[in-house]
């Protein structure tokens, strides 16, 4: 792997109920193919963008943002970038080592339920297609 240049502060969304000091580990299923068991754990350098992970995140909690650190090298996510999308815009990045819990974030912006609702109906199309597999 090789390190991106990004420094941080990161997040990671999620519906999980943490406390500082938990580790985030690879080996659970994708929110957005839950037939798939992930071999990396995710995170951004972008609040919000860890917030709409949340919002879109399997289960019945609710969305919260942790700020995370990698705890081993990381890359940037190629489900969000140049595999798909030039360059890295959303800052996302992938590691098969945890992701240590700094404590909770409180300031992201929640999407509407319309946004919400559309993001939902965009994931559901891409599941149907080529574009929608997850890289792994």
């Amino acid at each position: 792997m090789t390190q991106p240049l990004d420094e941080g502060p990161f997040f990671h969304g999620t519906k999980a109920d943490l406390r500082d000091g938990d580790l985030l580990r690879a080996g659970f299923r994708s929110n957005y193919r839950p037939e798939v068991v992930m071999n990396h754990v995710y995170f951004t350098a972008l609040p919000n963008g860890a917030g709409l992970a949340a919002e879109l995140a399997a289960g019945d909690g609710a969305p919260r943002v942790y700020a995370v650190e990698p705890t081993g090298a990381f890359e940037d996510d190629p489900n969000v970038t140049d595999k798909k999308f030039p360059g890295n815009p959303t800052r996302s990045y992938r590691s098969s080592a945890p992701l240590r819990v700094l404590g909770e974030i409180t300031a992201w912006t929640r999407q509407t339920p319309e946004a919400l609702q559309a993001w939902k109906d965009r994931l559901t199309a891409l599941r149907e297609t080529e574009r929608g597999e997850i890289i792994n």
